[in-house]
């Protein structure tokens, strides 16, 4: 028996060293096959070749297909890595966009921050950087000049709506470090907290909140992950860790090389183990965010409410490259203390279904296998994984309307907000503001004169089936029904606003607050309204189904 054993061992050694040296192999070989492809073109093609463009398409393809996490940085670009992990950037603090004239227009400047000090506003025109025209030039590029060391100083020459004349602002570049939590406050007697990203430094700002808000009076706590992308995972254990006793295993991380493989466990001393705790979620919560809302709930802390999270289960790491580039690629899978991997999409099934469809045409599931698969939290509540994480109490939210989604995007409201603000010195304190009637009116008349367009999914719908109808020789005897359907969806923009005017106007009341009191106003704002919020103080005000809710069913 030992002899067959130690021969079965040595069989699956020598397999193993057997796959590893063809693996070896066919990557040695395939380096050298490109390398000699990329000789050749260089040589032989009839245009000349710049390397970095046409080898980064190559990088490109490659990373892109593994998964939209995995991607390459040059040198010039580690500015947005060091960004992505720290929050930290070297610019003037604004966010730009481009209008449909092709003018870059500031967006939104940070409070105390080098463009809101200067004094520029929402809708101001982007027109020279120093001697550097900006014509033409996409959002990247305008905002690859205006970030820089911080300490250096340039001159920004804006147009402003409704002014003749330009205006030349010198500003002097900072360090920029967006608020990780950019608004927090009591809600009755519970204390609110919006976390925006897990950046350096994170959980130290929820601590301060925390304490702040107990010391005003919050005898619960309402943590706020929603749109939350995550970031840094250390930031994420500690931030459970305030919730929860020290040295709990909050997550492991598990890979194909041995140093991917990893146990994380709070180190410090909590700050509050009984206050109750609810967590919002959404579908765009995802990574640090899953781990945060994952973990309270899989160790029974928090009571989570919203919709189902992204499903972000994978673990990203840099690896530094020649030439003072890094890449940033997917070295393992998290799991939850229940045992649990959140991960929504299998990448791999992802490249062999897409492999399949374009060899055979057919379509293949991609989901992770592991989706049906149940999972216990510390109390033996029913878990699952492979879908993000789902909440315990599921909040259904409204499908926005076209007519609000594309109105909340377009020039329109840009300029209707900055005429509303160049007669408007302040306005009141956000929980006391309101959309008038003549306000309304007076955005409803700037729409209506504008050249505004919106995509009516009913009217294309309706255009589509008389093709079809055409097509199949039915139309004839259905024309009067389908001359009589097209007068019903006949495009009505004033009837549609009037239909729509009470979402029209949070969106109205939303682009007036952040220009008066910045990030911390948008949030409160949208509070005012807010049904994943109301479900929460309704909860935290019913201890008896809060501890219901997190017992075993």
């Amino acid at each position: 028996m030992k002899k067959f054993l130690s021969l079965l061992v040595f069989c699956l050694s020598f397999l193993t060293s057997f796959a590893q040296l063809e693996h070896n192999f066919s990557v040695a070989k395939y380096l050298d096959i490109f390398n000699s492809i990329y000789r050749q073109l260089d040589i032989f093609y009839v245009d000349s070749l710049e390397a970095e463009k046409v080898i980064r398409v190559g990088i490109d393809a490659m990373t892109n297909d593994l998964d939209i996490y995995t991607k390459f940085y040059p040198e010039e670009d580690m500015g947005e890595l060091k960004m992505m992990t720290t929050g930290k950037y070297g610019g003037i603090g604004s966010i730009i966009r481009m209008r449909k004239d092709s003018t870059v227009i500031i967006q939104e400047p940070y409070v105390d921050m080098p463009a809101a000090e200067v004094g520029l506003q929402v809708g101001d025109v982007l027109l020279k950087i120093d001697d550097k025209d900006l014509k033409g030039m996409n959002t990247t590029e305008v905002s690859d000049l205006l970030r820089g060391e911080p300490g250096t100083t340039f001159m920004l020459r804006v147009q402003r709506p409704g002014e003749k004349k330009t205006r030349d602002f010198k500003i002097t570049r900072r360090s920029i470090k967006i608020p990780s939590i950019p608004y927090h406050g009591l809600v009755g007697d519970a204390g609110y907290i919006f976390l925006r990203e897990f950046t350096e430094g994170c959980s130290k700002d929820m601590r301060k909140a925390i304490i702040s808000l107990k010391e005003k009076g919050a005898k619960k706590i309402i943590l706020d992950l929603r749109g939350n992308g995550g970031g840094l995972l250390n930031e994420a254990i500690d931030i459970v860790n305030l919730f929860t006793p020290k040295n709990l295993k909050i997550v492991e991380t598990k890979g194909k090389m041995v140093a991917a493989n990893y146990s994380y466990s709070t180190r410090n001393d909590p700050l509050d183990l009984d206050i109750p705790l609810a967590v919002l979620v959404d579908d765009e919560t995802a990574s640090a965010a899953e781990i945060v809302s994952g973990a309270l709930q899989d160790l029974d802390r928090a009571v989570v409410i919203g919709c189902d999270t992204y499903g972000k289960g994978l673990v990203q790491s840099s690896r530094e490259l020649p030439y003072n580039g890094s890449i940033k690629l997917t070295t393992a899978k998290y799991y939850l203390p229940s045992g649990r991997c959140i991960q929504k999409i299998d990448y791999k099934k992802l490249r062999e279904a897409a492999e399949i469809y374009r060899t055979t045409g057919k379509k293949v599931d991609t989901k992770a296998d592991s989706i049906k698969r149940i999972f216990h939290t510390a109390g033996g509540r029913e878990v699952t994984e492979g879908n993000g994480i789902k909440p315990d109490i599921e909040v259904k939210h409204d499908t926005l309307a076209n007519i609000v989604y594309y109105l909340s995007n377009d020039d329109v409201l840009t300029d209707w907000g900055t005429k509303y603000c160049q007669s408007h010195p302040t306005i009141p304190a956000v929980k006391d503001f309101t959309i008038t009637d003549a306000d309304y009116a007076d955005f409803k008349k700037m729409v209506k004169d504008s050249d505004f367009k919106y995509d009516r999914q009913s009217e294309k719908r309706l255009a589509d089936l008389k093709k079809i109808a055409e097509f199949e020789g039915y139309y004839e005897d259905a024309k009067p029904e389908f001359e009589a359907l097209e007068k019903k969806f006949a495009h009505n923009l004033d009837r549609e606003m009037d239909r729509k005017q009470d979402d029209l106007r949070k969106v109205m009341a939303n682009e007036i607050v952040r220009r008066y009191y910045f990030q911390a106003g948008t949030v409160e704002q949208a509070l005012k309204d807010d049904n994943d919020l109301k479900q929460a103080i309704e909860l935290l005000n019913n201890p008896a189904e809060y501890n219901k809710i997190l017992k075993a069913n």
